[in-house]
């Protein structure tokens, strides 16, 4: 599990990563990757596929240990509880008759909660979909899943709020629509953000900061003092400054 340091002065910061490397097995993936997360950021991770973005997510989430260097999380975060997960796709069986109440509750599992229909009323509310508790979630189009995918972490009530591409597969409407709901919760509820995107523009538009991933190394900062022509020409190889999306899946 990743380590848990002594509580930092900044009452701000979530999470710190320091000199971190991360990998599989024998296979180092990331040798130096050091940025910090406060209260009400957006991060956007880039950079070409395997280069250690759904690794990195992967550690946040407990779900490998580090390899060297150290990950510090807030004491609230320790316990995971209050991180929430909104993964590219739902992987329910297909067959399997789910309400979006049903759905949503699995955001619950595993966490102590007081009264869960108050969760689940505000979640919903949060991404529009408040009065469709008994609809089937297979009835739902593709914009409205994601949304019950949001609602599904929100139902924890995170500070950090962890986004593997999420606008995969959505047109640029729902694309639109998603993306925007998600600038109003962080400012509003102050939630930090963490998602892995291809897109450039959206990150240019959306992020307060990013994480660009290239070679086992990490260059990180505030979104227009790092997603410079020269850090671009060196993740990607070439001036795509016009090019919105590039690459493809982690």
């Amino acid at each position: 599990m990743p380590e848990d340091l002594p509580l930092r002065s900044d009452p701000e910061l979530l999470l710190s990563a320091s000199h971190l490397q991360l990998g599989y097995g024998r296979d180092l993936v990331v040798a130096d990757c050091s940025f910090e997360v406060r209260r009400a950021e957006f991060w956007c991770l880039l950079g070409s596929n395997g280069a250690g973005k759904t690794t990195f997510l992967r550690t946040v989430l407990g779900l490998l240990p580090i390899r060297g260097g150290t990950l510090w999380r807030h004491p609230t975060e320790a316990s995971l509880e209050r991180i929430g997960f909104v993964p590219q796709r739902c992987e329910l069986n297909r067959t399997l008759p789910t309400t979006i109440r049903e759905f949503v509750g699995l955001g619950l599992v595993g966490i102590s909660t007081g009264s869960s229909e108050d969760r689940l009323a505000a979640a919903l509310a949060w991404v529009d979909l408040a009065g469709l508790e008994d609809r089937s979630y297979w009835a739902l189009s593709g914009g409205q899943r994601q949304r019950a995918l949001i609602a599904r972490a929100l139902i924890r009530d995170p500070h950090i709020l962890i986004l593997d591409e999420p606008t995969t597969g959505l047109d640029p409407s729902s694309e639109s629509r998603l993306l925007k709901g998600l600038a109003q919760l962080r400012q509003e509820r102050r939630i930090a953000m963490i998602m892995v995107t291809h897109d450039l523009g959206m990150a240019r538009q959306y992020a307060t900061h990013v994480a660009l991933f290239h070679r086992g190394k990490v260059v990180a900062g505030p979104t227009a003092s790092t997603l410079t022509a020269e850090n671009l020409r060196a993740v990607y190889g070439q001036d795509i400054d016009h090019i919105h999306s590039v690459g493809g899946h982690d």
